[in-house]
């Protein structure tokens, strides 16, 4: 398979069409490896619009939905970034100048991803997912959906830090911006949005009487 070839007609297909006009980003969609990132058996998958299994519950993020998540963050070049459960929106950052960290839970997955980013120069965590590896970001991006958010990840953001993340509470979600102020925080809803749930982050059922 040609996957220069695929990565190219991705951006032209899924990227540049959904309003994604941010030069560095869709450069480095151009030339991040996406097929390195996911089981090597769905490697053939990897450009296509579709989310591609990365290890047994954890999946990449389709590509029109990634790119709109990253570029609602406006990353800049020399900036940090904190990469939860998100191994191409770490190796997209990096590309785009970012120093990254990605965070991973599963040993399964980082098996997986891991040789690639460290090649992308992005620095990795095995970590609870809930619990940021590190504090003062400029930027923190989720691939993959949640139902509720934690605060912790909006205290990892330094003043004027943005985290992009999907909320889904049922079948269609919403990806939203938060931005840490001196005082609080601001969030506004970005486009819609419906990835899988990340394992652990639905929302617990609770007993009606």
């Amino acid at each position: 398979m040609d996957f220069h070839a695929a990565r190219q007609n991705m951006v032209e297909s899924q990227v540049r069409v959904n309003d994604v006009t941010d030069s560095a980003l869709q450069l480095a969609m151009r030339h991040v490896a996406r097929e390195r990132l996911c089981a090597p058996s769905q490697a053939f998958a990897a450009y296509g619009d579709v989310e591609v299994a990365i290890a047994p519950g954890r999946v990449l993020m389709a590509p029109r939905d990634i790119a709109k998540l990253l570029q609602s963050l406006e990353p800049r070049a020399g900036e940090t970034g904190l990469a939860i459960a998100a191994p191409y929106g770490a190796a997209v950052l990096a590309h785009a100048g970012l120093k990254v960290t990605a965070q991973e839970s599963d040993p399964r997955a980082m098996a997986v991803i891991e040789p690639y980013l460290k090649e992308m120069g992005v620095k990795t965590e095995t970590a609870p997912l809930k619990t940021p590896a590190g504090r003062d970001y400029d930027v923190i991006v989720v691939e993959g959906a949640v139902a509720e958010l934690p605060a912790a990840w909006l205290k990892a953001l330094k003043v004027g830090g943005r985290l992009a993340v999907v909320l889904k509470d049922s079948r269609i979600g919403r990806a939203r911006l938060y931005i840490r102020l001196e005082s609080g925080f601001s969030e506004r809803e970005v486009f819609d949005s419906s990835p899988s749930t990340l394992p652990g982050f639905a929302r617990t059922p609770s007993f009606e009487f």
